[in-house]
């Protein structure tokens, strides 16, 4: 059979920082459990993020930080690829929680807007989920723009071709802005939770917390940073190269096998 042609995604590691119990700081990276039934990755635990609108593409969006060209390098596609996957990371970060990372287009300083739970803020979220309106709209009649210097580039994964729903996913990550407090308003999750890559992996491989192998490898890769600067500064090197995992049974069980040789045992959820 003939491969699906894989989706351009976008997907947003949003990092703040916790407290220890010593009260020092804490990289905690914020969860999704997607809703059981889903036709893709029910019941997993996964990031904020999904797939590119053709209008994210929009050139009228205003931009502050790192153009598109500088993206489109960092993920090894054109120059409207990275502006859509950008404008795609902002959108879905928006609708899924809450969070907007954006700000005045005319300010010096790249400051961000502050608190945008309010009752005006929710029915503009509403409109963007339901496509009524786009991001392009959103942002003009706030006089925002887009704030990709608070993104980084963290990882691009493909679905293997066996799939028959595939996603050419590009991982950001980026920081809560201050001001702002992520919501459990998406209507594809059941369950959202802050928490540090230690111990959302501890809950993985106590099968109380499946997920799909990008997340998995993903957290391990934030798992030595002890703060959300750090994590921001050590985002890995560009460009970047994708992965697409190939699967193996074996008498142990089953895993993922990345192109490096790097293996994920893939743990099976317990019952709920």
């Amino acid at each position: 059979m003939t491969p699906a042609e894989p989706r351009q995604a976008a997907t947003v590691l949003l990092l703040r920082d916790g407290l220890r119990p010593d009260g020092g700081a804490a990289l905690e990276v914020y969860l999704q459990r997607r809703t059981r039934g889903m036709p893709f990755a029910g019941g997993m635990s996964a990031y904020i993020g999904g797939g590119v609108d053709p209008r994210d593409g929009d050139k009228q969006i205003a931009w502050a930080g790192p153009a598109p060209d500088r993206w489109a390098a960092a993920f090894g596609c054109d120059e409207r690829t990275a502006r859509e996957l950008v404008c795609a990371a902002v959108r879905e970060t928006f609708e899924e929680a809450g969070v907007l990372l954006a700000g005045p287009a005319d300010a010096a300083g790249g400051s961000v807007v502050p608190d945008v739970s309010g009752d005006d803020w929710e029915a503009r979220r509403q409109a963007l989920m339901s496509r009524e309106t786009s991001l392009a709209e959103l942002l003009a009649a706030r006089e925002l723009a887009v704030r990709s210097d608070l993104l980084r580039p963290f990882a691009h994964w493909i679905t293997p071709p066996v799939e028959p729903r595939r996603y050419d996913t590009k991982f950001f990550a980026a920081a809560l802005p201050v001001g702002q407090e992520a919501r459990h308003v998406s209507g594809e999750a059941d369950e959202v939770s802050w928490l540090t890559p230690s111990a959302a992996l501890a809950e993985m491989r106590a099968g109380t917390r499946p997920m799909l192998p990008p997340t998995i490898h993903t957290l391990g890769q934030l798992e030595p940073f002890p703060d959300v600067a750090a994590a921001l500064a050590g985002s890995p090197p560009e460009p970047l190269h994708p992965i697409s995992p190939t699967f193996a049974d074996e008498p142990d069980g089953r895993w993922a096998v990345l192109p490096d040789g790097t293996r994920i045992r893939l743990v099976v959820p317990l019952p709920s």
